[in-house]
């Protein structure tokens, strides 16, 4: 199912973790509704970037999650969050601060282990909170801003 132009349904929710682990990854309707926001969210990151993007993770069901270790408030078990990357335009913290210096209505950037660009958009109606925050494997949690990793 296409939900934008350049983002199917199909993306958002794909797992190799899920597969090998025998996951239902499989999103609900308000779930949907929510990954739709998405990909027009991620929609807008592409037209600032000027280039495709390749989204590593989108949608996660809370057994995904929990497999991955990830934040157990994740906005990616909302369908609210994609962890992208664009090389043709980039460094992941390349790709962050164009999109933070864009003004468009994100609700977070992360700059994750110097390897991906987290983006987390409002749901329906939402406020923006445009939160900028680093993170790296070495056990000193979120950082404000974003961040080069040293």
């Amino acid at each position: 199912m296409q939900l934008t132009e350049h983002f199917s349904l199909e993306e958002l929710i794909v797992s190799d973790l899920a597969v090998r682990r025998n996951i239902d990854n499989s999103p609900s309707a308000d779930i949907i509704a929510n990954l739709r926001v998405l990909a027009e969210g991620l929609e807008r990151v592409r037209a600032v970037l000027g280039k495709p993007i390749h989204v590593n993770s989108g949608y996660r069901c809370k057994a995904l999650n929990e497999a991955l270790n990830a934040a157990p408030d994740s906005r990616h078990m909302l369908g609210l969050a994609a962890d992208i990357v664009c090389p043709q335009f980039g460094s992941p913290l390349t790709v962050c601060r164009a999109i933070a210096e864009s003004g468009l209505p994100i609700d977070q950037i992360i700059h994750e282990f110097g390897q991906w660009t987290h983006v987390a958009v409002p749901a329906a109606g939402g406020v923006a909170r445009r939160q900028l925050l680093t993170i790296a494997h070495d056990g000193r949690g979120y950082q404000l801003g974003l961040n080069p990793l040293v």
